[in-house]
């Protein structure tokens, strides 16, 4: 067996990212690492009972090509023998973002699981990947939750390909002549993954660390590892919003606290900001005793007598 699938059998077991006999979609670009998540994924079928089906999402963005990139799973479905469910859309133009695009094939995974009672949903991200993800959330600012990046399984979504370099992946395919698509737009500077990918990586690389890769992943483990610890010492203190016990946390766990009650009360913490968090956290640290209140995107949070009171707004 080649080395990588013993080193992905590794991860399944080490994160239980799945019981034998479990129904796993698996979402499939018709790019390298997909390619060779599929492939894996059937060399492991029979010895987990698993059942396998193939999703694919086509944006339509890049005109012929978009179309040969569907035909091209349809093809790889066809050579592996199992079902496919491909969406095409229209994106008008000005929605384009990388989030955005995000969004519409996570619905559509999790639709499609919903529909046919699946257990998780695969997808290939890879520890370049990783720290792509890393270096993006630095930029654009994030708390220590979002530096740790992606997990090995996040709910229904598994990443078995979390800690394997996108370098090997690569000659994983060459060892068994496996073929793949090329994004073109990949190479061009379009979104701000692939400009950390094409220049700011390459730059730490040839100017800084030459292993700058391996040593931000070996980072993340540390800090996935602290974040962990934090969240559930937060879980703990989340169910009282009693505000002399609010005042007695560390500032660390008291932010964690008020975003799990957040995300528990409207259901997610989109266009959640730091900023948002800091304002509850003045209120909670104010000295009157007047009522005070703060409006956030769907939520309405009240510091009354010596309670928070967070409700859908």
């Amino acid at each position: 067996m080649p080395n990588l699938i013993k080193k992905v059998q590794n991860v399944i077991f080490q994160n239980n990212l799945f019981n034998r006999g479990a129904k796993i979609i698996l979402a499939v670009s018709g790019g390298s690492d997909s390619c060779c998540l599929l492939d894996v994924f059937s060399r492991l079928q029979k010895k987990y009972s698993l059942e396998l089906i193939i999703a694919h999402v086509n944006y339509n963005l890049r005109g012929k090509d978009s179309t040969r990139d569907e035909k091209f799973v349809q093809d790889l479905a066809t050579k592996y023998n199992m079902e496919i469910f491909a969406q095409s859309i229209e994106i008008p133009k000005k929605k384009i973002s990388e989030n955005y695009l995000r969004e519409i094939r996570y619905d559509f995974f999790e639709k499609l699981r919903m529909d046919y009672d699946f257990d998780c949903i695969a997808v290939a991200h890879n520890a370049n990947d990783q720290v792509e993800t890393f270096l993006m959330r630095i930029i654009r600012g994030s708390g220590m939750s979002g530096l740790s990046a992606m997990k090995f399984k996040n709910e229904k979504i598994i990443r078995p390909l979390l800690s394997t370099s996108r370098e090997e992946i690569l000659k994983y395919l060459r060892d068994n002549n496996l073929t793949y698509r090329t994004d073109k737009t990949n190479s061009q500077n379009l979104f701000l993954r692939n400009k950390i990918r094409n220049k700011l990586i390459p730059s730490l690389e040839k100017d800084f660390n030459p292993k700058i890769k391996e040593t931000i992943f070996d980072s993340l483990i540390s800090i996935s590892e602290d974040s962990e610890y934090l969240e559930k010492t937060a879980l703990k203190n989340s169910k009282s919003l009693e505000i002399n016990k609010l005042e007695k946390l560390h500032p660390a766990i008291l932010r964690r606290v008020l975003r799990n009650n957040l995300k528990n009360t409207r259901g997610d913490l989109k266009n959640i900001s730091t900023n948002n968090i800091e304002e509850i956290i003045k209120i909670i640290k104010s000295t009157k005793s007047k009522t005070q209140t703060v409006i956030l995107p769907g939520l309405k949070i009240t510091k009354k007598n010596d309670k928070l009171i967070i409700i859908k707004n």
